[in-house]
């Protein structure tokens, strides 16, 4: 290939000087990733990027690459500590990529005999959620949240249902009551909304903490005591931190998956009007992931990996939508085969994947049953995506409908979590929040 053959860079990406990395945080990468990741593949199968200013890593664009490293701990180790330029101090400590790529003691960030005693932990706590009470759960959850807006004719359905159920769905998974489960929904919101970040995991870690400290007094039927039941003996440390990783590796990638999902079905009427939920489900995956770029690994010593050079300690990450869309598979159409990255691979892939399922179809079925006639408010490319390195986010998603007409409240059956103490009440006075009046509701 010669440099006539290269694919014009994306307009606004800088990278048109050699050496320079391809940015992935700016409102131009944003709104078509797919162009950036075309240019990219004149690089090969991995290229330079920037995930935020003065952060640069390789992103892997390949399927088969990708395949190679997420299948391979031997040789792509994920423990951040191993981060060179973090070592070194050439990440700022208040870099906004920092949240998601610094060391933590968690099944996600270390290897071998570690990442297998905390990874047996998580997926056997969560292998005791029963799918009839999360069917349940989901249930109440998507009528109380569509209630809240069902009457108005109007929403938007990334912020008013597809941000919030997950949450939802996590604080009832994990126990939490009232006033803790306000400041989960807080922090998780904050650090993945960018909105002063490092405060939000400040109000996450403490709240998460809290929420320990009321299990070892008082444990529940929840997936918090279960995973400090687990004969991994986990201690408050390994305990706050494998329920943050949990809590914000599940409601996040939930709430693009879900509004993802639901972008399809209102721009696309081949499955809306045949009822292929599962299949714009699959395509989204395939072609629209909610996380579009993650996987942060670091080669255990100098190497050439997929006609290229990497060094011990390099940042290196999977490009998730970039290898799909590169797999004969996505590309041939067959996006009923689930094949795509979506999920990651490997000793690290997601573990909880069917609950995910299970979770968006229910969401996506409520909101279509509920609002039959739902469309987009605006047209499809006013919509903007959120900034970010690493999500395939929509800021927002407004729809129009027509509006249901009020019905009385339906007594719903009380809450399968812990319920809150009597101090708990008297917080919620001074100060409710979502998940609050949710419980309140449940109450009713």
């Amino acid at each position: 290939m010669t440099s006539e053959d290269f694919p014009a860079p994306p307009p606004g990406c800088p990278a048109h000087g050699s050496g320079q990395r391809i940015p992935m945080y700016t409102a131009e990468f944003a709104a078509d990733p797919q162009a950036y990741f075309d240019y990219m593949r004149h690089h090969g199968a991995t290229a330079p990027v920037e995930l935020a200013p003065g952060v640069p890593a390789t992103l892997v664009t390949d399927y088969a690459a990708a395949l190679d490293l997420l299948q391979n701990p031997g040789d792509f180790r994920k423990d951040p500590r191993r981060w060179r330029d973090l070592n070194e101090g050439r990440i700022s400590p208040d870099s906004p990529v920092l949240p998601l790529l610094g060391p933590r003691p968690t099944c996600m960030f270390t290897d071998g005999a570690e990442h297998l005693r905390l990874r047996q932990a998580v997926t056997e706590s969560f292998a005791r959620v029963d799918s009839h009470r999360l069917s349940v759960n989901v249930d109440r959850i998507a009528h109380y949240l569509l209630a809240q807006f069902s009457t108005r004719g109007s929403a938007d359905l990334l912020n008013d249902y597809a941000k919030q159920l997950p949450l939802f769905v996590f604080n009832e998974l994990f126990g939490c009551p009232a006033e803790i489960g306000d400041r989960v929904m807080f922090g998780v919101s904050g650090i993945f909304d960018g909105i002063n970040a490092e405060r939000a995991n400040e109000v996450l870690i403490q709240a998460v903490g809290e929420l320990v400290a009321l299990k070892r007094a008082r444990p529940g039927d929840d997936v918090t005591s279960w995973l400090m039941q687990h004969p991994a003996k986990l201690d408050d440390a390994e305990m706050i931190h494998q329920l943050v990783l949990l809590i914000g590796a599940g409601a996040e990638p939930l709430r693009n998956l879900i509004a993802n999902t639901v972008h399809l079905l209102l721009t696309n009427d081949r499955y809306a009007q045949n009822g292929l939920l599962e299949e714009a489900l699959d395509d989204t995956l395939w072609h629209n992931p909610p996380i579009s770029n993650y996987a942060p690994h670091y080669p255990a010593r100098d190497m050439e990996f997929a006609g290229g050079k990497l060094s011990a300690g390099d940042l290196v990450l999977v490009g998730f939508q970039a290898a799909n869309a590169a797999s004969a598979r996505a590309s041939a159409g067959q996006s009923s085969n689930r094949a795509h990255l979506a999920w990651s691979a490997g000793p690290h892939a997601c573990p909880s994947k069917e609950p995910a399922r299970l979770i968006t179809l229910a969401a996506i079925e409520h909101l279509f049953n509920e609002l039959p006639d739902v469309e987009l408010a605006v047209p499809e490319e006013s919509l903007t995506w959120r900034p970010g390195p690493f999500n395939r986010a929509l800021a927002q998603l407004p729809a129009r409908f027509t509006p249901t007409t009020p019905r009385r409240a339906v007594q719903p059956q009380p809450a399968q979590t812990a319920q809150g103490s009597a101090a708990d009440t008297d917080a919620n006075k001074e100060r409710g929040g979502l998940w609050s009046s949710f419980l309140k509701w449940v109450r009713a």
